[in-house]
């Protein structure tokens, strides 16, 4: 978006100026808000017009087909989709009988702003009708961090030029129409039309409900409104409901400076188990303790919980104020999207689209979760005890696969593999090791050994034994794992990917840890000493290709052998390339989707030496072709570790602007969860180099010349430690907590509280710039000043295409 319609600069708020028809899709993801349960799109609040309407409750899906021309076994038969539900958002505005309708009359200024601080999406809007009558329209809209199925919205309207009747009518809508498809773009959501059944209805006073039941999926959900009103002496109300609407209006006359305001109040509640009775009365219940709570209460209670939030988990940038901008919308929006996801799934977009038919994939894991784990570790706690309820389900899948332990689905909502493409959905195995990983991450980081216990041994056993089934030890005792798709989805069913090797040798040892600290527990999962040494014994003879010749880490067997792409004949219109090349050409090229050999060494570090970080870096740099928004965040993290501190700037930008830019053009169906959760990797893990091996945290930290200070915080254990970075050195603080060991530059510290530590930086040796595919090179970032709530953020170079 350009001029008027562009996002203003401001470090803790988001604001858009103007209203552009063409960018409305877009602007309702960026605005979009949520709780990881509830999740509203930012459509305007009189329904119309619209990019595409979206109300989301986690894990409420429907079930689609997946037709094959010819069919295999072990062949998914069914996907997930979310579904748009029951839509609360609507408050419809008659001025005379005319409908405000931006798009009709004359719209004098519009203005939406999102600030991070309180959560609060903001909107103001002056609208002169056909007929010449000027209003000015107020609202304020969120969703609730504290009351996780509640969203509210404070309407208000006031007469400008002369007296005017309004009338208001707040709805519920189930089955709204939307728009049509995105032309086959895999990337895009299926459209579900009317996938909601009724099944009861109520209205009375200014409360009303609606009960419907999805067509195959069979999840009810029951979605609930009530209203206060305030206004001239005189107004009325009234209040109706139908199968697939509720609506209460509210009628009054206006003089000029006169005002009718409304509070409306939402819930939701669903379940494939409750009976009807129970889902409603769990919405009535919540309509209840929000209107008892009131408006004033709920914004109180969002203001309490993001000043406790920032305060423990803010990551502060000197130089760059777009910059630090796009980094606090992706830790807000990473924060929307796990906060009260309570036992159920992350998804790729969180609950701010449609977009991948909202489902979970291993970016939950790789990404988003490494975030959470230091500034949100509940959300990882639940985000992982979800994985654990759908063990059942990976434990039939590993059987139909003939494997033991436990295969993870690729893609899903509830636990079922949804993706119709085995080569990347079924061969992705790194997923069981990416789980694995994650239960480590938070038990080392949080201590809790009751969670460890209950749920991280049987996941990390599960999956030990799938890697232990899956791979084999060769005739010399190597133990090689074949036929798999590592995260670079150009180079399918390979031989001994570097990454998932590497993951599976660490999950392979965690596991054999975890079952020798807890005995009974192992043992009661069956586990005995013959099996742990078995896993010690793959993980010890992991076969990790390395190709002599190159000296470089080929990303799977042979992969250094294959012929070259044609960067150089390939057009900037050709890519993504997976829309415009067969798979099987892409498969047997060396050409790289995104970062997959290199994001081993981000993740397993400690299995490579600083010599072959920087060659195997400068190799994959150009070769890989970002066709994914998962690739620059990672990019970055190593670029910065071996001395490229500049081409690291540039891949942090590129990952935090991933949506505020629409450097993907699919910011329209979503925003990318995993981009958002890199930036801040990109910055901690990057520039403040920040890594966690082997259970003790190690920082590097290092400063591009376009930031002068970095600082951010991470809650370890009791502990919150703040790292404040500057070009001249590097202070630890201890702001919660009395000791914490660490390295720096692998010298051992103890930060301890009230003595902050300062330890100069060592600067990494000068490195040439790596060069990437013709065309596909990050943007130059140049820092942007900027003035807090002042420039615009123009349209960014159009260099990439996102998943």
């Amino acid at each position: 978006m350009t001029g008027e319609d562009s996002f203003t600069v401001d470090p803790w708020q988001v604001a858009e100026f103007g209203l552009d028809p063409d960018s409305m899709a877009r602007a309702e993801s960026v605005f979009a808000l949520s709780n990881g349960h509830v999740g509203l799109r930012a459509n305007l609040d009189e329904g119309e017009p619209h990019g595409l309407p979206g109300t989301y409750l986690n894990g409420v899906f429907e079930l689609r087909p997946l037709p094959y021309g010819e069919g295999g076994y072990g062949y998914p038969e069914s996907s997930q989709s979310v579904i748009n539900v029951t839509n609360g958002k609507i408050i419809r505005l008659l001025v005379d009988d005319e409908p405000f309708d931006l798009r009709y009359g004359e719209l004098r200024s519009h203005r939406r702003s999102l600030d991070f601080r309180d959560g609060l999406l903001r909107r103001e809007a002056e609208w002169t009708s056909p007929a010449g009558r000027t209003v000015k329209v107020k609202s304020t809209r969120l969703v609730s961090l504290t009351q996780r199925a509640v969203a509210a919205v404070e309407y208000e309207v006031e007469a400008v030029d002369g007296p005017v009747r309004i009338v208001l009518q707040s709805e519920l809508v189930a089955n709204e129409q939307l728009p049509g498809g995105a032309g086959g773009d895999p990337r895009a959501a299926a459209v579900l039309e009317a996938p909601l059944i009724a099944e009861a209805h109520h209205a009375l006073n200014s409360k009303a409900v609606l009960v419907h039941r999805t067509r195959f999926s069979g999840i009810r959900v029951a979605a609930g409104m009530d209203h206060i009103i305030e206004g001239p002496e005189g107004f009325e109300s009234t209040v109706e409901s139908h199968e697939d609407q509720g609506r209460v209006s509210v009628t009054t006359v206006l003089r000029p400076g006169e005002r009718l305001k409304v509070v409306k109040f939402i819930a939701y509640g669903w379940s494939a188990t409750r009976s009807l009775p129970a889902v409603r009365d769990q919405v009535e219940a919540a309509l209840t303790a929000a209107r008892y709570t009131g408006w004033d209460g709920l914004v109180a209670e969002q203001s309490s919980y993001l000043k406790d939030f920032w305060d423990s988990s803010d990551i502060e940038i000197d130089g760059d104020v777009e910059l630090q901008q796009a980094v606090r919308f992706a830790i807000f929006h990473v924060l929307q999207a796990g906060a009260r996801s309570e036992e159920r799934a992350i998804p790729a977009k969180g609950l701010t689209g449609p977009g991948y038919d909202g489902h979970s994939f291993w970016d939950t894991e790789t990404f988003v979760l490494p975030v959470l784990t230091y500034c949100l570790p509940g959300a990882v706690n639940q985000a992982l005890r979800w994985r654990h309820t759908t063990l059942p389900l990976a434990r039939e899948r590993a059987g139909q696969l003939g494997l033991a332990g436990a295969v993870f689905p690729w893609r899903t909502i509830r636990g079922e593999e949804c993706s119709g493409y085995w080569p990347a959905g079924t061969a992705a195995f790194h997923i069981g090791a990416d789980i694995a990983s994650a239960v480590v991450r938070y038990v080392r980081a949080t201590g809790d050994v009751a969670f460890e216990k209950e749920y991280g041994l049987e996941l990390l056993v599960e999956t030990a034994r799938m890697w232990r089934s899956l791979g084999h030890h060769d005739a010399e005792g190597q133990f090689r794992i074949e036929g798999v798709t590592g995260p670079d989805e150009y180079s399918a069913v390979a031989d001994n990917n570097v990454f998932t090797n590497l993951m599976a040798q660490s999950n392979l040892r965690n596991a054999a840890e975890a079952a020798t600290r807890h005995q009974p527990e192992a043992a009661a999962l069956g586990v005995d000493t013959e099996e742990m040494a078995a896993w010690r014994d793959a993980a010890g003879a992991m076969f990790i290709p390395y190709d002599e010749k190159l000296g470089v880490h080929p990303q799977a067997d042979g992969f250094t052998d294959h012929q070259f792409w044609d960067f150089e004949g390939t057009p900037p219109e050709k890519y993504p390339l997976l829309l415009h090349f067969p798979y099987f050409d892409l498969y047997r090229k060396q050409v790289v989707k995104q970062a997959d050999l290199v994001l081993a060494m981000q993740l397993r570090g400690d299995a490579f030496t600083d010599e072959q970080k920087a060659r195997n870096f400068a190799y994959y740099e150009r070769l890989t072709v970002r066709d994914s928004s998962l690739s620059a965040c990672t990019q970055a993290v190593i670029a910065a570790e071996v001395g490229q501190l500049d081409l690291a700037y540039d891949y942090t930008a590129e990952a935090a602007m991933m949506d505020l830019h629409d450097l993907g053009g699919n910011t329209r169906d979503g925003l990318h969860m995993a981009s958002l959760a890199g930036a801040c990797i990109a910055l901690v893990a990057g520039f403040g180099g920040l890594r966690d091996h082997n259970g003790t945290l190690a920082f590097r930290p290092r400063l591009p010349s376009g930031l002068r200070r970095l600082t951010f915080s991470m809650q370890i254990r009791k502990c919150l430690l703040e790292v404040r970075i500057t070009h001249a050195g590097t202070t630890y603080t201890l702001r919660r907590g009395e000791a914490l060991p660490l390295t720096h530059e692998g010298e051992d510290l103890v930060v301890r509280a009230g003595t902050p530590v300062t330890r100069p930086i060592v600067k990494p040796p000068a490195q040439e710039r790596c060069g990437q595919p013709p065309g596909r090179e990050p943007a130059r970032r140049q820092p942007h000043a900027g003035v807090a709530g002042g420039g615009k953020v123009g349209s960014a170079p159009d260099h990439l295409a996102a998943e």
